[in-house]
This record gives structure tokens, C-alpha cells and sequence, in this order.
């Protein structure tokens, strides 16, 4: 089978203004990038904003494996077959940070049969919201040390400056550095930090704002250090909210592309789960709900990241109620997760599937705590059996979710007909009773436990010194209510990439912690999580190239 670039690249796609008609956008509402790019403009809100909201539905998985799950293949596939079966249907996905595009994970277009296109231009700048958000980072950084070396007039204590630089690549020598290194007039030297884009609060500020009011509201609260007194100093209090809301005023309108039947997908946003929140636009899914009767959207990584930030920090700040969730898994990664080396995973092998299949049934556990109909999918491969897919198949039943098979890979929206039925079928049948985990009043540890203690399996949790301290700061301050947003290894239940399976009673140790006040969420970051990833001995980054005519090639 040609690889997924290639078959991206042999798809005929639709100019985006007949993809819009599709969802009742007027030519004069879309902002056009090229004939196969749009943002869509504030009138088309204006215009559709009191409408009846349709369905929500959210894609999450297991934890990733190096076999591969398929989590956005299977939310393309899903809004294709929605179509194919005559809904109005609309995917709502996150845009690919260049990082892992050369690094190790590769692009976040889905896959075989089931993509959205133009993949290569979705992969690297798009439209050019990462460099945007890049830019309004770095401008307040600038302008934070510009008011330091220029006489400092609101106290800032320069040991105890928390913004930090960021750049959307893999970058680790970057993560601790020294600035203001030179003569007088080249700053005040000190420590500094970067973050890559999908880390940094701009990013999910943007992510949570719902319009340019609240954008603005949302970066002036944005805390860049504390002063002598130890009072938090804002962007607001540096001057900077107007500069960075300018260079912003085009990234937060959301962006339509087409899946490669032509199905509509607004992609928008792209925090990382395992670092971030890991969710869409709110403006892009609110904005779909009113424009489609079928709104699929993914949440990042394994559904103990991306699921639990979507239902406690995105639908709690956004108001949202989720219809159905999808939860995503493979035979080859339930194997895996029973102890099979990737190379054996195409083997039939029963007692690894039972003993594997403990991690699918924690996740199906978590998702249940939230009060959504389940319904599980396997992305189904040829090297399955029937005796493997029944028996997962009555794992999940005797859990009390639906199952269906998903063959969106190799067939597109063909393959994902039997699943979208089986969803429409469950939200006829099952009344969503969507609560989030926790409550706001809990306070901030009595949050972080319920999260590690419900949701991975921990039996207990350490905070490091500094940890405590900031809690306390940040409970101090006001933020106490926030909801929190773990930072973990997505590889793993617990804070331990190596442990797989359901580990049990582990303990999770939490080595910093501060606030986003921006945002509107607190910050918990676990083990050895980094902000800043590396590149591995042999990125992604080696197979990418260009030719003569313009065609690139490697990515994947």
C-alpha cells in the first residue's frame, strides 16, 4: 500500500469553498490561505451562534504503544462514515506541532484511507498559528526583561521570574539557559528557560479563550514573576496584552480543511496532553456544534491525559456536554501492554491478551466515572484474528459498553459505518449524565489525589518540597478553585513509562507545581516530564526532504 503522503498527495481535493457549502458557510465567512485552506471569520459566528448545538463526540485511547493506535485515524474515519450515511457531520482536531513532526512521533494527519488533507501543509507551518503564538510568547519575554533593564519600576525579583521562552522544535539544550550574558546594555544576566509552543500558556490560552475580549482578558492575567513583595506581576502590568492580542488576531479564528472524501475538519489548536491540556479550540468545537449535527473531536494521548483534561478543565471551562466517547485500542496494543515485544505482536496470543487487556478495562473504568456512554473500537488490522477481536469484544460488552470494529485505515469512511452506527445507536439509547471528576471547591492537593488515585491506580502521592510551597503560594493567591492540569508520561498509568498494564499502588511523585492563571488551570508536573522534549538519536527529521518541484517527502 502507498504510504500515507502519497496517498494524500493523489487525493483530488475540493476547493475549500465547496467543502464550506457543506456546513451552510458563505463564501464571503471563509478567509481563504491557498484553495485548500481557510479560516472562518467572525461574521460566520455572529451568524450561526444561536443555533441548537449538535452532538459531541470524543475520541480518546489507550496509552500509546509503539504499535500505534489510530486515534485521529479513527475520528477521520468516523466524520467520513457520519457523511457516508447521510449526517451532517464535522471533525474538530488539534494542529501538528513541528516538534514531533521531526522528531519521533511524525504528523497528526490520521492515516491510510483516513486523512486530512493538505497533509504536508497541515504538518509543517499551516497557517501559521504555532508561529504566532511563538511570536507572543517571545514578545512578552522581550518586553519582561526590557522592563528589568530598564529600570524596573515594579519590584520584579529577578529570582523568581516563572515566564519562560518557547519554540515549537525539539530542542533539550534550550530547557536551562543563561540571557543577559555581554556587556550592560545586553540585559541583566540570569536564568531562563524555554518551552516548546504546545507547553506554553499562550498556547492554551488561545485554546480557551472564546472570543478576542476574552483572548485579551485571558493574556493580562497571565503571571511573569513576582516582585520583592512576592505579589504576582502580570503581562497586563507590563504593558503587553495589546502587541500580543495584534499578533494573535488572526490565529485564534479557527482553521477548515477536508478529510480526504471531502468531509469538513476545523483544526484548531494544539496543546499536548501529556504536557498541556491536550484539546482543540474551544472556539473550533463550539463552532462546529453549530454548524454540524455530528461534531467528532479527539483528546491527546491515552484517555488518563487527554480524556480527563477534556472533561475537567475544556467542557467544565467551556460549558460543553459530551454526548458519546469513543475509546480507541488495538489487539496489537493490548498484547503489548501484556508483555509482548513489538516485534512478536503480529502473533496470535491469547494469554498476552488477557493480561494485557487489564489496561483497556482501567480505561473504560475512568471513562465510565464521568458519566458518558463508552463505546469501545478496535482499529482493526489484518494480522488480527476473530478469535482475538471476540474476544475483546465480549471484555467490553461484560463492562457494560458497545463495541464495534473500526477499518478506517485501510477503507476510509467505508470502514467506520458499522462504529458511527453503533454511536448513533448508543445516543439514542444512553442519556449522557456528563459531571466532571472533582469539584471546584476541593482544594488543590485533594484535587491532584483524586486524579492519581481514581483515574492511574496510585496509592499514594509525594510532593517535593517546592511543590508544597507553590500549593501554597497558589492557594494564597486566590487560585485554590482551579482546575488541575497534569503534566505525566503518556506511555504509562502511572508516572513510571515503564510500568504498563494496570499498575496498582504506586506512588506519584509531584515535582513542581504553578499556576496559568491565564488559562484558568494549575500546573502539576510529575516525575521526569520535561516541557521541552529532546530529539532521539535518529529524528524523523533524516527521512524529510523536498524536490525540485516542490513535492516533500519522509513525513509520515
Amino acid at each position: 500500500m502507498k504510504s500515507d503522503i502519497e496517498i494524500a498527495r493523489s487525493c483530488e481535493m475540493e476547493p475549500i469553498g465547496n467543502v464550506a457549502e457543506r456546513l451552510g458557510i458563505e463564501a464571503d465567512e471563509l478567509e481563504f490561505y491557498g484553495k485548500y485552506k481557510a479560516k472562518l471569520s467572525n461574521e460566520l459566528w455572529n451568524r450561526i451562534k444561536d443555533r441548537e448545538d449538535g452532538k459531541l463526540i470524543l475520541v480518546t485511547a489507550v496509552n500509546p504503544t509503539p504499535a500505534g493506535e489510530g486515534k485521529t485515524t479513527v475520528t477521520v474515519g468516523l466524520g467520513e462514515a457520519f457523511g457516508r450515511l447521510g449526517k451532517k457531520s464535522c471533525i474538530a482536531l488539534r494542529e501538528p506541532s513541528l516538534g514531533p513532526c521531526f522528531g519521533i512521533k511524525g504528523g497528526a494527519a490520521g492515516g491510510g484511507m483516513s486523512q486530512v488533507v493538505p497533509m504536508d501543509d497541515l504538518n509543517l507551518h499551516f497557517t501559521g498559528d504555532f508561529h504566532a503564538i511563538t511570536s507572543a510568547n517571545n514578545l512578552l519575554a522581550a518586553m519582561l526583561d526590557n522592563h528589568i533593564k530598564q529600570g524596573n519600576s515594579l519590584g520584579i525579583d529577578t529570582n523568581n521570574i516563572v515566564w519562560k521562552r518557547c519554540e515549537d522544535m525539539n530542542d533539550r539544550v534550550l530547557r536551562n539557559v543563561v540571557v543577559g550574558l555581554g556587556g550592560p546594555g545586553d540585559g541583566v544576566v540570569r536564568e531562563d528557560h524555554f518551552v516548546i509552543t504546545v507547553a506554553s500558556e499562550i498556547m492554551a490560552v488561545l485554546c480557551l479563550a472564546g472570543n478576542m475580549a476574552d483572548l485579551k482578558k485571558r493574556l493580562g492575567e497571565i503571571i511573569v514573576a513576582y516582585n520583592f513583595e512576592g505579589k504576582p506581576v502580570t503581562a497586563a502590568d507590563l504593558k503587553a496584552v495589546g502587541a500580543m492580542a495584534a499578533l494573535l488576531k488572526d490565529a485564534i479564528k479557527p482553521n477548515l480543511i477536508q478529510t480526504l472524501e471531502h468531509t469538513p475538519a476545523i483544526v484548531h489548536g494544539g496543546p499536548f496532553a501529556n504536557i498541556a491540556h491536550g484539546c482543540n479550540s474551544v472556539k473550533a468545537t463550539k463552532t462546529a456544534l453549530k454548524l454540524a449535527d455530528y461534531v467528532i473531536t479527539e483528546a491527546g494521548f491515552g484517555a488518563d491525559l487527554g480524556a480527563e483534561k477534556f472533561f475537567d478543565i475544556k467542557c467544565r471551562k467551556a460549558g460543553l456536554t459530551p454526548a458519546c466517547v469513543v475509546l480507541v485500542s488495538t489487539v496489537r496494543a493490548i498484547k503489548y501492554n501484556g508483555g509482548v515485544a513489538k516485534s512478536d505482536l503480529k502473533e496470535e496470543n491469547p494469554d498476552a491478551l488477557k493480561k494485557g487487556i487489564v489496561n483497556l478495562e482501567k480505561h473504560i473504568e475512568n471513562l465510565q466515572k464521568f458519566g458518558v456512554p463508552v463505546v469501545v473500537t478496535l482499529n482493526k488490522f489484518i494480522t488480527d484474528t476473530k478469535a482475538e477481536l471476540d474476544f475483546v469484544k465480549n471484555f467490553c460488552e461484560e463492562k457494560g459498553c458497545d463495541f464495534e470494529l473500526a477499518e478506517v485505515w485501510e477503507k476510509g469512511g467505508e470502514g467506520g459505518i458499522p462504529l458511527a452506527n453503533r454511536i448513533i445507536k448508543t445516543i439514542e439509547e444512553k442519556e449522557s449524565n456528563f459531571k466532571p471528576l472533582y469539584e471546584d471547591e476541593l482544594s488543590i492537593k485533594d484535587k491532584i489525589s483524586k486524579i492519581c488515585t481514581e483515574i492511574y491506580g496510585a496509592g499514594d502521592v509525594t510532593y517535593a518540597p517546592a511543590a508544597n510551597k507553590a500549593i501554597a503560594k497558589i492557594e494564597e493567591l486566590g487560585f485554590g478553585n482551579l482546575p488541575v492540569c497534569m503534566a505525566k508520561t503518556q506511555y504509562s498509568l502511572s508516572d513510571d513509562s515503564k510500568k504498563l498494564g494496570r499498575p496498582e499502588g504506586f506512588t506519584v511523585n509531584i515535582r513542581e507545581v504553578y499556576v496559568s492563571a491565564g488559562a484558568g488551570f494549575v500546573v502539576v508536573l510529575t516525575g521526569n516530564i520535561m516541557t521541552m522534549p529532546g530529539l532521539p538519536k535518529s529524528p524523523a527529521a533524516f527521512d524529510i526532504d523536498v524536490d525540485e518541484n516542490g513535492n516533500i517527502t519522509g513525513l509520515f
